[in-house]
């Protein structure tokens, strides 16, 4: 787990050229929707391995250090990575929350960066798309949006889950992650098809090497 936080770069190595790019992307961010109240950003990516989680781990780190009030989610109820990142516990997260019905708060994790908190998958469910596609997860998000300056929400592939495609409706944008050398144009397009046909906006691209 040690290993994975190493891969926070952005609150391990503020000065490297790693951490002014994603300085670069939440000021492009913030660019681009402006003085409007959006703040509500699912990470999407076509495929899985595209290191999505990872990005979205910097980005928010990156958020926090501007003494924002950041919440990152940790939507993949399938395969969750967050908690490992952040060397967090995953006992009570989005699962407990939506089944059980227990507080937001008392599922959330404080860390040390700035005001960064995270909300991980939690209990595990054998039917997530179920469960991120109801009413109660729409609710939770408007809830966070209320509490937070911004929500980012890590979750599956797009083309490979439906879930995904229920959450992008929820959000007020997406960030759309491509990989480069490994995501086929071909499937990008569809991707980004998919969610237009969810109704969501795509705010802005980020390339990973």
């Amino acid at each position: 787990m040690k290993d994975k936080k190493r891969s926070l770069v952005t609150y391990l190595f503020p000065d490297s050229y790693i951490a002014d790019q994603f300085r670069t992307i939440r000021t492009n961010i913030r660019f681009v929707t402006g003085e409007t109240n959006k703040k509500v950003f699912l990470i999407a990516s076509p495929g899985s391995g595209d290191g999505k989680s990872i990005i979205v781990a910097n980005l928010a780190a990156s958020m926090a250090q501007q003494k924002e009030r950041i919440l990152l989610i940790d939507a993949n109820l399938r395969s969750p990575v967050i908690h490992t990142i952040f060397n967090l516990p995953n006992n009570k997260g989005i699962g407990n929350i939506l089944r059980h019905r227990i507080p937001i708060k008392e599922a959330v994790c404080k860390t040390e960066i700035g005001k960064l908190d995270i909300l991980t998958s939690g209990e595990a469910s054998f039917n997530p798309a179920e469960i991120i596609g109801s009413e109660l997860m729409e609710d939770l998000i408007k809830s966070a949006a209320a509490e937070y300056d911004v929500v980012l929400i890590d979750a599956p592939s797009v083309l490979e889950y439906t879930e995904t495609r229920m959450l992008a409706n929820y959000c007020d944008g997406v960030l759309f992650l491509l990989k480069r050398a490994k995501t086929e144009l071909e499937k990008a397009s569809e991707a980004i098809r998919v969610l237009e046909l969810a109704q969501s906006q795509i705010v802005g691209a980020i390339m990973n090497e």
